[in-house]
């Protein structure tokens, strides 16, 4: 057996954070950072070695796992073997001819874990299509979430995406502005926990139907926006609903209201992770100025 590789793509989402999980068009972007699943023969026939790299070719995890009567056994039993254990189990579930054993796992990042592009689902995806498992139903019994992330680790342009009843509705689309060369994302130096922001979303009990509708309106005018004034409009507008019916302030406001080179918009979960923001010139002197060291261009962010 020959060593396999299997490489997911990062994501982010432009627009429709938290109502997507309601049936808003959004707008999903892969990126150029991901993750790759390598898959090699072990000499051990009954373990499966599982070796995790972070950017910088650190180990941030490392484990043996045996399977016995049908359950999936971790050498060390951390937090994080315990979720691997149930990602194998339910991947085995899915397909009962998945046998992980025998074999050395090695995970790669090229990006920092904690900027929140999907070092959980890419690494959903890999282990799915190593499986051979729909990744959608391997999310759903693992991690829960929208699945937006998922679209993106395959895909290698933008999308936008939707949940209709059952159906997730994926459809690439042409969105390469011509003013990406004034849009930049920020990280906020933190790592928001997407799981725990979907739990408050949920638990808000508002009425978010007509939200629903103007946001996939507005996702829809994004894409074809012609102009950095217009993208603008359109953003602020997106920021102000969201804010409205999940009840805190908008990043800018939160963390930047003395930005005065165009708008920020927050990306998925409010609270962490990267923002998008506007300037017809380089804005990094602001940011770190505030502290925010990372400011990633467009172009060196998106794939595309």
């Amino acid at each position: 057996m020959e060593t396999n590789t299997f490489l997911s793509h990062g994501k982010l989402l432009l627009t429709g954070e938290y109502v997507v999980l309601d049936g808003a068009l959004s707008l999903a972007i892969p990126t150029k950072f991901g993750q790759i699943l390598s898959i090699s023969p072990a000499t051990n026939q009954q373990k499966l070695y599982w070796k995790s790299l972070d950017e910088r070719d650190k180990v941030w995890f490392e484990d043996e796992f045996y399977f016995e009567n049908g359950t999936f056994i971790s050498k060390n039993n951390t937090e994080i073997s315990t979720r691997l254990i149930q990602i194998l189990a339910k991947a085995k579930k899915l397909n009962p001819r998945f046998s992980p054993v025998g074999l050395n796992a090695e995970t790669k990042l090229n990006f920092n874990r904690d900027w929140g592009l999907g070092t959980s689902s890419t690494l959903i995806h890999s282990i799915a299509t190593w499986a051979d498992v729909d990744p959608y139903k391997l999310l759903e019994h693992t991690f829960g979430g929208s699945g937006y992330d998922i679209a993106c680790a395959s895909s290698d342009s933008p999308l936008t995406y939707q949940l209709d009843v059952k159906t997730k509705i994926v459809n690439p689309v042409d969105f390469n502005p011509s003013f990406k060369d004034d849009l930049y994302f920020v990280h906020l130096n933190k790592k928001q926990n997407s799981r725990e922001g979907i739990s408050k979303y949920k638990n808000l009990n508002t009425q978010v139907k007509s939200s629903v509708e103007v946001i996939s309106s507005i996702t829809k005018q994004i894409i074809q926006s012609n102009t950095l004034n217009e993208f603008e409009t359109l953003i602020h507008q997106h920021e102000q609903i969201i804010s409205n019916l999940i009840k805190q302030k908008p990043v800018k406001d939160l963390l930047f209201n003395d930005y005065t080179f165009g708008q920020i918009k927050s990306l998925g979960a409010w609270g962490g992770d990267f923002v998008l923001a506007t300037s017809k010139t380089d804005p990094s002197a602001y940011f770190k100025s505030k502290g925010y060291d990372t400011i990633i261009p467009y172009n060196d962010m998106i794939l595309k």
